[in-house]
């Protein structure tokens, strides 16, 4: 008889109990099944390295998924390293065209296939994946790959030209994450509605006001902010007027810097006075800073989740009469390099509030801004 220490899945599930605090995992039992001990290990190895608990998750569940499809296409695990046979396989299951499919059932993914998917919860939507979603996991595929050590064929001509036409028979139009930049203007309306003093009021006053000045901060970087974070720096001098307070945060690792990177942006005026406000009114001193008001006004010791932020954001607009549904917590990033290009503010200078690495992505918001402003859109006007 197998004792359950010797079980190789009851051993992956004490295992992944150990990192449970940095990794969340609703769906356990099941990963313990699906993933190998070589991938708990690689896991564990990055909660003992840092890596954001947000890039883990998001390794994790694409590792969880690449293990499911290998096991329903294949009949086995991933093997390592994938040959370009398997790879090409992945995207003609994931990348199809809903047309072809009417007329050939055997066009994409294997109905039996699907199926197994599905009853695991891997698949919900019908219809063939994002393209992003297939790129995203086959570079999280390819990353594995190299910490085993292996070299892959990620980077072949014949998957790159797989992809390209994949993606060409399924056209779809991209789609931004928040529909509409919460721009100056529209941050002053939801602004307006945090108009009593009570705590969840100055709460998402300061959440609204924080993400949006220090550059546009990703909703994880916000729910994950801390005390410990921020640093008090000299006042900035105007002309005219009283020196304005200044804080620095620093962000450590993001989702765009180098492990060993400390990202810094700056805070002034404004933010930093509703910041206080709300450390001082939950008498915060230490620890997490944006955390859960119930519905009595009571303060948890718990930090919002991510989603959360999201949700204030919508909400927010809902109470300042805009459509909820055109706005999210991604809104207030898009919208910081928008108003920035509205105000003649250089890109190099936003980039570096923003901490965006690629030029291409944060000039899309400058050129957007300039077109729709710019001569060439009001020729007749």
């Amino acid at each position: 008889m197998t004792s359950a220490g010797s079980d190789p899945v009851d051993r992956r599930t004490q295992e992944l109990d150990t990192i449970a605090a940095v990794l969340p995992l609703e769906r356990r039992d099941g990963l313990a099944e699906l993933l190998t001990d070589q991938d708990v290990a690689t896991l564990r190895h990055l909660v003992n390295e840092g890596m954001g608990e947000n890039t883990l998750r998001a390794l994790t569940s694409d590792l969880a998924y690449l293990q499911a499809w290998s096991l329903a296409a294949i009949g086995k695990s991933l093997p390592w390293p994938a040959p370009e046979a398997l790879l090409l396989k992945f995207v003609a299951h994931h990348l199809w065209d809903p047309q072809k499919r009417e007329t050939d059932p055997d066009h994409g993914m294997p109905a039996k296939v699907e199926q197994n998917l599905r009853s695991q919860g891997f698949l919900k939507s019908a219809g063939p994946h994002a393209p992003d979603t297939v790129r995203r996991r086959l570079a999280t595929w390819s990353t594995l790959t190299k910490w085993r050590g292996l070299t892959g064929v990620f980077a072949s001509p014949a998957l790159k030209s797989a992809i390209r036409l994949a993606v060409r028979a399924t056209p779809r139009q991209r789609r931004r994450k928040s529909n509409k930049a919460v721009t100056g203007d529209i941050l002053g309306k939801m602004l307006a509605t945090c108009s009593t003093e009570s705590l969840r009021d100055i709460r998402d006053r300061a959440i609204l006001m924080v993400a949006f000045a220090s550059g546009g901060r990703r909703r994880s970087e916000i729910a994950a902010m801390r005390v410990e974070q921020l640093t008090v720096e000299p006042s900035i001098d105007v002309p005219d007027g009283s020196p304005l307070p200044s804080l620095s945060i620093h962000l450590g690792r993001t989702k765009t810097s180098g492990a060993d990177h400390d990202e810094v942006v700056y805070l002034t005026g404004r933010p930093v006075n509703a910041l206080n406000a709300w450390l001082a009114a939950a008498r915060i001193d230490k620890g997490s800073i944006f955390r859960k008001v119930d519905r009595w006004g009571n303060l948890s010791n718990r930090p919002l989740e991510p989603s959360a932020v999201n949700a204030i954001v919508k909400q927010r607009a809902e109470m300042a009469g805009l459509e909820p549904g055109d706005f999210s917590a991604h809104g207030l990033r898009s919208g910081y390099l928008t108003e920035a290009a509205n105000r003649g503010i250089p890109l190099a200078e936003a980039m570096e509030q923003s901490r965006h690495r690629s030029v291409q992505q944060a000039s899309s918001y400058y050129n957007s801004a300039t077109r729709r402003t710019g001569r060439a859109a009001r020729l007749i006007s």
